[in-house]
């Protein structure tokens, strides 16, 4: 009788994927302090946001994160045709190039963020036709107006926050970004939210049109809660870390779209301190670690 040998499984490769650049180091600061403090273990990539770079390189290199040089240039040049009068601010769609990278499952944060808890719970459930993208929440506005109601596939759509996301590479890419707008542009002009929105519409749009299964936290974590916005009520901090009003698990603060430094929340005390341990390890410039691969 013959017998093959046993083989273990390929591990699954993971990381998480900021954008950023030194114009937002008071954000890039405690977010990284608290990725030190709850997430060490999974690798951390920076995209950059421009060239702008010099003190987010070097705060890569103190908190052991990877500063990725990944070519921008065909998703620039998507940009620059979707939102012709913003130079500005298209280079926020840069935040896609995270589903370029050499990953097998890749968690997406905006950097005005800080995480809370260890984020390897939120790993291994996307799964090609079951969970293709993994969100907070449901959310209902800045992301298209009332004309998305005309179109079958955005009138039930599971709408959502595009400062966090969990997916793959190979279930969502830029390639379907350049597809679906090629032939679906008019439609996503039509129905596109306005007012500085930019990432967050043409993100939910071509997740909406490929027809991708979006699963909130809740339904995917046992445990997890939605919430993660930085005004969040009746929050309660366990031993574990923080839980919202049913006791369930928050896992990140977020403050979108907000101009000034976060001030009197609840959220607001551990953000300051974050920054303050953060910027004593810039001043020492000791490095901490090397990236690690982690295998949930």
């Amino acid at each position: 009788m013959n017998f093959l040998p046993e083989t273990s499984p390929v591990p699954r490769k993971y990381g998480i994927a900021i954008i950023a650049n030194d114009r937002v180091v008071d954000w890039l600061l405690p977010f990284l302090e608290s990725y030190v403090t709850t997430n060490a273990t999974i690798p951390l990539y920076i995209i950059p946001y421009d060239d702008n770079m010099a003190r987010t390189r070097r705060a890569a290199e103190i908190y052991g994160a990877e500063v990725v040089a990944l070519d921008s240039a065909e998703l620039d040049a998507l940009a620059r045709r979707l939102y012709p009068f913003n130079p500005g601010h298209r280079r926020r769609l840069r935040k896609l190039l995270a589903l370029t990278l050499p990953l097998d499952e890749v968690i997406y944060l905006d950097v005005d963020t800080i995480m809370l808890r260890d984020f390897r719970d939120l790993l291994g459930h996307v799964s090609a036709g079951r969970t293709d993208f993994l969100v907070a929440c449901y959310v209902m506005d800045y992301i298209y107006n009332s004309k998305y109601k005309d179109y079958d596939f955005l009138r039930d759509a599971f709408s959502f926050n595009d400062g966090f996301f969990v997916t793959s590479g190979k279930i969502l890419s830029l390639q379907d970004f350049y597809e679906v707008i090629s032939k679906d542009e008019r439609i996503f002009h039509r129905v596109r939210a306005r007012g500085g929105l930019f990432a967050q519409p043409l993100t939910n749009f071509v997740v909406h049109r490929r027809g991708l299964r979006v699963l909130p936290l809740p339904e995917c974590v046992p445990g997890a809660s939605g919430e993660s916005f930085y005004k969040a009520e009746n929050v309660t901090f366990a031993a574990d870390g923080p839980r919202d009003v049913k006791g369930k698990r928050i896992y990140f603060c977020h403050w979108p779209g907000i101009i000034g430094l976060p001030r009197r929340r609840v959220f607001d005390t551990i953000w300051h301190d974050h920054a303050r341990r953060a910027a004593e390890r810039m001043r020492s410039g000791a490095p901490l670690h090397s990236p690690l691969e982690v295998k949930p």
